[in-house]
């Protein structure tokens, strides 16, 4: 006991005097311990900050992005500005972001639509300076139109506020009138197509090449596609859509199947009638 004894204060008197070392405070250890223990309780309290959103190579172009925050619900609460302005007719509220419901748009269907005045507008599509764009729904039966507002900010889209109401006179109304009518009655249908109709479609004998040929209105009848009766949705990147233009538009692009059709519609003599039919579905 003694020896041990007598070896502990050899080796106290060692460490605080010997050879001229710098003493060794024994608390320096554990207090590095504990402000390492403090760092990392820091960085997770950051960790769970919510960041600052940050561009994506997705916002370069409009269509890659609204795919993207469609599918992706973590993308879409954080490209969202809560609480969200949201108007319901004149009935304005907010939509607080844990009451936010994830919103697929048309991504859970096989296709969507476009709607334009003119076939020039359809470059807008590729636009990589556009600042704002509307996505839109156009429900058929009830005359309705949902709008979703989104802007890009430092290069971000975002979406800023969500309109649901009445279509308004001269804006489309008159057309979605007599669309609704178009693909619901077969009757008022056969007596609004140009005939011969117009028809653009890949050379079967060639599938690199474009065939340009015609339709008559029974032959419409067998190659026709389905076309959507219920509801139109439209990305609106800044082409005009009015009741004054006498030609319309409407494409219809599929969801990862290749599907691509265009109709292209005129007033002559007051009404509207399908005058060419595109199909270059691969």
């Amino acid at each position: 006991m003694k020896k041990v004894l007598l070896g502990f204060i050899l080796f106290t008197l060692l460490v605080s005097c010997g050879n001229g070392k710098t003493k060794m405070d024994p608390f320096t250890t554990i207090t590095g311990m504990v402000d390492s223990v403090g760092h990392k309780a820091d960085t997770l309290r950051e960790a769970g900050v919510k960041e600052e959103p940050e561009p994506i190579e997705a916002d370069e172009l409009f269509d890659d992005f609204i795919f993207n925050y469609a599918s992706d619900d973590a993308l879409q609460r954080q490209r969202t500005v809560f609480p969200l302005p949201y108007y319901n007719g004149d009935t304005p509220s907010k939509i607080e972001e844990k009451f936010w419901k994830h919103d697929y748009l048309f991504t859970k269907q096989s296709y969507y639509t476009m709607l334009f005045d003119k076939e020039g507008d359809m470059d807008m599509v590729g636009d990589t300076a556009l600042s704002a764009v509307q996505v839109e729904w156009i429900f058929l039966k009830t005359r309705m139109v949902k709008k979703y507002y989104f802007q890009r900010v430092k290069g971000m889209w975002m979406l800023e506020a969500i309109n649901l109401r009445h279509i308004e006179e001269g804006e489309n109304e008159d057309f979605v009138s007599f669309y609704t009518r178009f693909v619901t009655d077969s009757l008022y249908q056969s007596r609004h197509i140009r005939n011969p109709l117009q028809y653009i479609t890949i050379d079967p004998d060639d599938e690199f090449s474009i065939l340009e040929t015609t339709l008559d209105v029974n032959q419409w009848y067998a190659f026709r596609p389905v076309m959507p009766v219920d509801k139109l949705s439209n990305i609106n990147y800044g082409q005009k859509n009015e009741d004054l233009s006498n030609t319309k538009i409407l494409k219809v692009n599929g969801i990862g199947n290749g599907y691509s059709v265009i109709f292209y519609f005129r007033k002559r003599g007051g009404e509207w009638e399908l005058y060419k039919y595109e199909d270059t579905s691969i």
